[in-house]
């Protein structure tokens, strides 16, 4: 298990160039199924041991850290990384037949090479325990995600490629340019190291003007509001599985670098107390919450309404990290858990009847509970989630938020939260109205059910959102060992 950290990256990073060079057809999806599912068990693996025995640390080469670089395995990454790896195993075999229907097949190969780098990616941003390399890994994830959302059957999905691709970009040159401003007055990269070094350094500026830079970069890849106008296009114009995946994981990963960055590198004093950020953090997120509410009760395109959606919930996670305090980074945690299980199912519900019909604008779906009752029933379940219904993974998350706020005596931010809740039944409603109670018309009459490899995945998700919102053995305890760490509480 001790080179799990290495193999979890190398491994499907060496598949990537071995599936671009396969024939196109369907070696090349078994072969990134089974990287994937062999990546889950080895997250798996680190997790029960990083929660038995305490945190990993793998040196790259035996170069002791700071000076070589390290793989730093500790709570809060081995359940990011599990996070990611599970979306990951579940994705991939619904992309085969999915990608089918949606990439042209001389695309194949290159298809799941891109999605291969871009799983590498998220794995080693969450994995490494350098800086620099957080930023590297954080390219490798972008650029292939770049090209898989332009691989979108609809020509829009190339300008949607391009505006994430500029501001990708940007966001990136900012987190870089914070990363360069921290190295010329420590003189390291390494995370741990510079935890240690920066208290010392808090009143230089050079080091204020690198945390408004960090936090500016990250902020535009997890699509904060206001700067979230890339992300509706992007996950509403790309391939349904790449729209699944990259819903479930790729922002989250985000919020990690975010509470990376906060807690661990400048630390949760300086980040909240002493820079102007939580006040900053705190009411844009809930500005984000209700307008990009607001904005997807409003959206004819069942794609694009979850992308919206998905902004609102990055702002209850954002809401969460500025509390600074255990209660609300636990939130904050468990909510990049049971969001990633809500927008995964909710995602692959769509790439399913897209599949079969060819569009996800909500007219188009009429009457389609009457021929496919599975998958419309995994939608409104996933829905359920999401509005945060009891007994589902989405209640949990807002229950943690709702105590966190009234932990702090503020009643009003738990009413907005709440109030926000109803604006997801709307938005969720909508579907479900046009699905179950409206006439299927004639020209759907041979429509059929989604078939059991897609069924599979979607319910697999749908069941975990079930799951997780009775048992929360898992994944809120796990969530909370993370934060106590995080903020040095003693558990």
């Amino acid at each position: 298990m001790e080179q799990f950290p290495a193999l979890m990256i190398v491994v499907p990073l060496l598949a990537a160039p071995v599936v671009a060079m396969l024939p196109n057809g369907r070696l090349p999806w078994l072969l990134s199924s089974a990287v994937s599912w062999a990546v889950l068990a080895m997250a798996w693996c680190l997790l029960r041991g990083v929660l038995d025995t305490g945190a990993i640390s793998y040196q790259m080469g035996g170069w002791a850290p700071p000076w070589g670089i390290e793989f730093r395995i500790d709570t809060l990454n081995a359940f990011v990384l599990f996070v990611v790896a599970a979306i990951g195993a579940v994705v991939t075999p619904f992309a085969g037949p999915s990608a089918r229907s949606e990439v042209p097949e001389r695309l194949t190969s290159l298809f799941f090479c891109l999605y291969l780098l871009t799983y590498t990616g998220l794995l080693g941003i969450t994995a490494t325990g350098d800086i620099f390399n957080m930023f590297v890994f954080l390219e490798i994830s972008s650029l292939s995600s770049y090209a898989l959302i332009a691989l979108g059957r609809d020509r829009r999905a190339l300008t949607a490629a391009y505006q994430y691709l500029i501001m990708g970009t940007i966001g990136a040159t900012f987190f870089l340019i914070g990363v360069g401003l921290l190295y010329s007055v420590t003189g390291t990269l390494n995370i741990a190291d510079l935890s240690a070094r920066l208290p010392a350094l808090e009143e230089v500026r050079v080091v204020h003007t690198a945390f408004a830079f960090m936090v500016a970069g990250v902020a535009l890849k997890l699509a904060l509001f206001p700067l979230h106008l890339w992300l509706p296009n992007a996950y509403t114009y790309a391939p349904s599985a790449v729209s699944a995946f990259i819903a479930a994981t790729s922002t989250k990963v985000a919020v990690y670098v975010m509470i990376r960055v906060l807690f661990t590198v400048f630390g949760v004093e300086f980040s909240l107390r002493e820079m102007p950020l939580q006040p900053i953090l705190l009411v844009l997120s809930i500005i984000g919450v209700i307008a990009t509410s607001l904005m997807a009760v409003n959206q004819l395109d069942a794609k694009r309404l979850l992308a919206y959606s998905s902004v609102a919930q990055l702002g209850y996670m954002a809401i969460g990290i500025s509390f600074g305090t255990v209660l609300g980074l636990t939130a904050a945690i468990t909510h990049i858990f049971n969001h990633a299980l809500m927008k995964g199912a909710l995602f692959l519900a769509l790439g399913a009847v897209a599949y079969r019909i060819g569009s996800t604008r909500i007219r188009d779906m009429s009457g389609l509970a009457k021929v496919m009752p599975w998958t419309i029933m995994a939608f409104a379940i996933g829905g359920l989630s999401l509005v945060g219904v009891p007994l589902t993974a989405g209640f949990i998350s807002k229950w943690y938020l709702v105590s966190a706020a009234l932990e702090q005596g503020w009643w009003w931010l738990a009413v907005i939260m709440l109030l926000t809740s109803l604006l997801a039944v709307m938005y969720v409603w909508k579907v479900i109205e046009v699905a179950w109670f409206r006439d299927l018309p004639e020209s759907r009459a041979d429509v059929r059910e989604a078939p059991l490899s897609l069924l599979i995945p979607v319910w697999v998700l749908v069941l975990a959102n079930i799951w997780f919102g009775i048992d929360t053995r898992f994944s809120a305890q796990v969530a909370a060992r993370a934060a106590e760490a995080l903020l040095g509480v003693a558990p």
